[in-house]
């Protein structure tokens, strides 16, 4: 795998880096009370996904409404508390185990960019979390906009070219074939699409796509990246 075009290395965050369905599914489980118990992850997932959709917004703020959806449609704890409480609970969503280690050896080697629909106080909370590795950010707050918006990429693009970086030097490194792998491809971007739901059935928390797009680079994971950028897989 020849990795020496890429001088930057965009990241989505929320899903790539930090594990926002393990957030979701362990804060509505412990906020939701009893009806909670007997719920599988897609039964939860669901009306998680038709809430974000609802209000999608900056995530500091609009979680309190998508948990209000959530527990209206499957009979959980209803409560302004509660709510607040999973609202709260988006700041504190854990990184995958190997995401800080990983991009703090990517970090050696080429320039790192976050690139998240996550607002500017949720993305603090992740960037702190992961060992502030990245160079430069782009978020909800950024782009006033979120992906698989185009004009995401544009803002970014235009923000990196003030850098001196060309878009062919660019990879984009990403979870989601909702939010990125697919609009990336079609804008002409080299992408890296990290499959970390591999070991299981659907897309989870993430829309499922209007079409696959297969990948220039494939890994389960960004440790396997950073293993395959220095050789060591």
């Amino acid at each position: 795998m020849d990795f020496s075009r890429f001088k930057l290395l965009t990241f989505d965050i929320v899903g790539t880096c930090i594990d926002f369905e393990k957030g979701v599914l362990d804060a509505v489980r412990r906020i939701g009370g009893e009806a909670t118990a007997n719920l599988s992850d897609d039964d939860i997932f669901k009306p998680y996904l038709d809430g974000r959709l609802r209000h999608y917004g900056r995530n500091s703020e609009v979680f309190y409404d998508v948990y209000k959806y959530v527990a209206a449609e499957l009979g959980l704890v209803n409560t302004e508390a509660a709510a607040r409480d999973f609202q709260l609970s988006v700041l504190e969503w854990p990184a995958f185990a190997d995401s800080a280690q990983a991009l703090a050896r990517l970090r050696t080697r080429f320039r790192l960019v976050a690139m998240t629909n996550g607002d500017r106080t949720s993305f603090t909370a992740y960037d702190h979390r992961l060992g502030w590795p990245f160079h430069d950010s782009v978020t909800y707050d950024d782009a006033k906009c979120a992906k698989p918006d185009p004009r995401f990429f544009s803002h970014n693009l235009g923000r990196q070219s003030a850098f001196g970086f060309k878009q062919d030097e660019i990879l984009h490194v990403a979870q989601s074939q909702y939010h990125d792998i697919g609009v990336a491809r079609e804008l002409g971007y080299s992408v890296c699409w990290i499959e970390r739901r591999f070991d299981q059935e659907g897309y989870g928390g993430t829309p499922v796509p209007d079409k696959f797009t297969k990948p220039d680079f494939h890994f389960h994971s960004l440790g396997e990246l950073a293993d395959a950028v220095f050789g060591t897989r």
